[in-house]
């Protein structure tokens, strides 16, 4: 297993010199997530529905600030279960927010509403842990500040989301966490749950 190293610099994608320390990842973090709340506050009633993935309880909520719209019980997770540090194949379900990149509703398992993972913070925490090279992490930093999609085929992992059954059994997915890292609801839930998702909704997974 390689070191961690605690204090790689990051690459400079801006022109402008990096800030190494992880200290500072956190203060921007924060940063961001006090304009998001001073904005969210401001929008109010306003404010679009998201998507509340509770993975302990087994729930999926649509809400509107917070007030719960909808829920959907019994949903599955990933065989691995959570994980804050996602890697390619350890079948983990990405915890944090996220938003919806794209909508596949031609998929295999019915329908697709796929996560922006990985994320830019994600790319940040595996670079300075050197667990991507520096041409994957520009490609990731590149792909969010356009708007496109992040690549998907990193040492991170790819292709998340929440998805219906398909053909796969009904029975199985009653049992068990069972998928490779997304959230999983039966058919006709993900019908359900369609009319509330767009391009840029966001997702909290807990």
């Amino acid at each position: 297993a390689a070191t961690l190293n605690f204090r790689r610099p990051l690459p400079n994608v801006s022109g402008r010199p990096t800030a190494p320390e992880p200290e500072i990842l956190v203060t921007r973090f924060l940063f961001a997530a006090a304009l998001s709340w001073a904005f969210a506050l401001s929008a109010g009633a306003a404010e679009a529905p998201w998507v509340q993935v509770d993975t302990r309880a087994g729930i999926l909520s649509v809400m509107n600030g917070n007030r719960v719209l909808k829920n959907f019980d019994g949903i599955s997770i990933g065989q691995g279960g959570v994980s804050e540090i996602r890697s390619r194949g350890d079948l983990t379900t990405p915890l944090g927010e996220f938003r919806i990149a794209w909508i596949g509703d031609k998929s295999t398992f019915h329908r697709f509403f796929a996560i922006d993972f990985p994320r830019r913070e994600d790319a940040d925490r595996a670079w300075i842990e050197g667990r991507i090279d520096e041409d994957t992490y520009r490609a990731i930093v590149h792909a969010h500040r356009s708007g496109a999609r992040p690549p998907q085929n990193t040492p991170l992992g790819g292709y998340l989301g929440i998805h219906g059954l398909g053909a796969a059994d009904p029975g199985l997915h009653e049992r068990f966490n069972w998928t490779q890292g997304c959230i999983a609801l039966s058919n006709e839930q993900i019908d359900q749950l369609a009319p509330w998702i767009a391009v840029g909704t966001r997702v909290v997974i807990k």
